[in-house]
């Protein structure tokens, strides 16, 4: 079970949080760097929105990057980065399995809803999957 720190990730804006995951997503499936012109591609914006928010996360220390190089995660940022990933599909799950909306609908909800569900709402979310599970 992954142990969510609320405070850091409150910290994080919106754009922080996809952009973490989007750059996690790419190193658990490729277990490389991601390049820039990937992260622009993937969050569908320019190049100087990606590398000024590739710059905002260097700054908070979630990444490695060195000019023209790709993009790591660091240990810290890979421990948000789980956590943001683990909301996103918990979210996902319960609004699919719970309350029966299709997949893609309970996708893009919790898109939305990822960013701004209480810590109490989303830990009710969890308990109420893991009971379902257990039955």
């Amino acid at each position: 079970m992954i142990e969510h720190n609320k405070k850091d990730i409150d910290k994080l804006t919106e754009s922080i949080e996809d952009y973490l995951e989007m750059i996690y997503l790419h190193h658990r499936d490729t277990n490389e760097g991601v390049r820039l012109t990937d992260i622009a591609e993937g969050m569908g914006v320019k190049k100087a929105s990606a590398t000024d928010a590739v710059r905002r996360l260097k700054e908070k220390g979630f990444v490695d990057h060195e000019r023209y190089g790709r993009i790591f995660l660091t240990p810290e940022g890979e421990r948000v980065a789980i956590a943001v990933y683990d909301k996103h599909v918990t979210i996902t799950r319960y609004i699919h399995e719970i309350l029966h909306v299709d997949a893609a609908t309970a996708e893009e909800d919790a898109c939305c809803i990822e960013h701004v569900i209480s810590s109490e709402t989303f830990e009710q979310m969890k308990k109420a999957l893991e009971e379902k599970s257990k039955a």
